[in-house]
């Protein structure tokens, strides 16, 4: 079961595909927003959402503008988000500046900790960061797809300094996940990819 509690019009959902095919895409495409989706999913199932429509919005955004490189993605994401929710969902009682501040924390991962967000907003965060405690071929894919969509746009040199940046990070942080939720069920899985890719 996919994570829907709001059903968008057909129009909107078409525009909102439309959007995550160009450019195309080795990772931040539409498959990854129903692999948020899922994970949303499963918070439903277990701690469960208190605004489970922002969420669902703010997941099938969060990344409808996607250029490698650039550092307002996320805000051209949002921007874009409260525009369709305007167009799209007049009267549906939806949190705009809500959806808006969601999307808008997806460009601070691996630099918040658990008590620099609400307790909705780390589970969101980690829907989309749970890609790191995939199974190791799941991961391998991730990892390769994020450095397709570089290639071209930021000299491999710097992409792979940068991207080993990242994941040490990470793997030197006391938590990966904000989330006691998704902490427990993927803490352990995303060590060890991220030791593997890391040589360590």
């Amino acid at each position: 079961m996919t994570f829907a509690p709001l059903s968008l019009p057909a129009a909107m959902q078409a525009d909102l595909e439309a959007a995550y095919a160009a450019p195309p895409r080795a990772y931040h495409g539409y498959a990854h927003v129903r692999a948020v989706l899922e994970h949303c999913q499963a918070v439903a199932d277990g701690p469960g959402w208190q605004h489970p429509r922002e969420v669902q919005l703010a997941a099938l955004y969060h990344d409808a503008i996607y250029d490698a490189g650039r550092k307002d993605n996320e805000a051209r994401s949002a921007a874009l988000a409260l525009a369709q929710i305007e167009r799209w969902l007049p009267g549906a009682g939806v949190d705009g500046p809500r959806v808006e501040q969601l999307i808008l924390l997806t460009a601070q991962h691996g630099t918040l900790g658990a008590s620099d967000v609400d307790a909705e907003a780390a589970l969101f965060l980690d829907c989309d960061m749970a890609i790191l405690g995939a199974p190791a071929e799941v991961f391998d894919a991730y990892d390769r797809g994020i450095a397709e969509e570089y290639a071209g746009h930021v000299p491999g040199f710097l992409f792979r300094l940068n991207r080993r940046r990242f994941l040490s990070h990470l793997l030197r942080s006391p938590r990966i996940f904000l989330s006691d939720f998704f902490h427990q069920r993927l803490d352990a899985a995303a060590r060890a990819n991220l030791r593997r890719r890391l040589g360590r």
